[in-house]
């Protein structure tokens, strides 16, 4: 009972706050003893601090307010994508209190050679938190690939087959899909609508749809794998075994051409490059056909894009617009809003680092052992 009732008031203040203990105990439904005891563990742990003075109605006198402590308890995001690892860590006010991206090349990589690299990462960003006074409380890793419960099932552009992460990082860490974790990073670091499909474009294309506040993840895991969704029949073979797939079109190499990074493509599209600008046409068209086939299926109200597709967006909104314009005219009508993720490549690491704070939130007991 104690500990439903710890994660009663954090959600409580999480939601709502900052709130008098008297506020808690009205909203809760809680005794006021009760509530100042709960409060008491809270603050002892470092979940919520008190400070300022708040109302409790307008004929209440002013109390002190409960609030959510962005100074000692934090969570640590972690991504190994194709061509980078990152890290960052979050306090429990959803603040990013530090970011580290390393310069990889992952493809066709050793697991056991990438995670202790990752490791060190950890070390380094984990020192770092602990001088700044933050208890990292636990992580998430974001994977291009895809995952069941703790294992690591299959990423193509990494090489990895049926790899459990977690042991090989030697660190408990909650491991997910990149394409999911970015679109929870949307939703809690984003814009905050609770219903929308993000599409995510890094190497290859994934998407994650977000119902209600919860990411659909399939039966299997494998939901959101836009980038194999079939654009053109007959079009160029693609590392699935099929062809014509959307990631032969949209995917990072196949904008990139010749060029080195995306920074470079985005600098050729400012100046006009002709053929940069005809590789992110026909990424646009591509996407708007597959984004066309999500929206017959799923029906979002909303799209948003993200990773490279954030940078890129002035070049492909015109082409995705008009593809889905044209292919759902006769259906209905107006076709989904289209937005641009804010996060940009940060997505999946924010998420992964929100998927950690939503566990705290959800059982402090439990996970701040209490």
């Amino acid at each position: 009972m104690r500990a439903r009732n710890l994660a009663v008031v954090l959600q409580a203040v999480h939601r709502d706050g900052p709130l008098t203990r008297a506020g808690l105990a009205e909203l809760t439904g809680l005794t006021k003893t009760t509530v100042s005891s709960l409060v008491g563990a809270l603050l002892e742990a470092g979940a919520v601090s008190e400070s300022g003075a708040v109302r409790d109605g307008e004929r209440g006198r002013p109390g002190v307010a409960v609030a959510l402590s962005g100074h000692r308890v934090a969570a640590l995001g972690l991504e190994v994508n194709i061509d980078y690892l990152a890290a960052c860590v979050v306090d429990l006010t959803r603040s990013v209190r530090l970011r580290r991206t390393r310069p990889a090349d992952n493809r066709g990589s050793d697991p056991a050679e990438v995670l202790q690299r990752l490791r060190d990462l950890v070390k380094e960003v984990t020192a770092e938190a602990e001088g700044a006074g933050l208890r990292i409380i636990g992580a998430a890793l974001a994977v291009p690939g895809t995952v069941e419960g703790d294992l690591l099932r299959n990423a193509p552009h990494l090489g990895w087959r049926d790899v459990r992460v977690a042991d090989l990082l030697d660190l408990p860490c909650a491991v997910d899909n990149e394409a999911n974790l970015a679109a929870l990073g949307e939703l809690w670091f984003g814009s905050g609508a609770a219903d929308f499909l993000y599409v995510s474009g890094e190497i290859g294309v994934g998407a994650g749809l977000v119902v209600d506040g919860t990411v659909f993840r399939g039966t299997y895991g494998l939901a959101g794998e836009l980038g194999h969704v079939v654009v053109t029949p007959d079009g160029p073979a693609c590392r699935c075994g099929g062809r014509g797939c959307l990631e032969v079109y949209a995917g990072q190499d196949a904008l990139l051409g010749e060029l080195d990074s995306v920074a470079t493509l985005v600098t050729a599209l400012a100046e006009g490059d002709r053929r940069a600008l005809d590789a992110c046409g026909r990424a646009g068209d591509a996407l708007g056909v597959a984004l066309t086939s999500a929206v017959h299926l799923l029906d979002p109200g909303r799209i948003v894009l993200g990773g490279i597709f954030a940078p890129l967006f002035p070049w492909l909104e015109s082409s995705v617009r008009g593809a889905l314009a044209a292919r759902l005219r006769q259906m209905r009508g107006t076709p989904p809003a289209l937005a641009v993720s804010a996060n940009g490549a940060d997505a999946a690491v924010l998420g992964a680092a929100g998927l950690i704070i939503q566990r705290i939130v959800a059982d402090p007991a439990d996970v701040l052992g209490l």
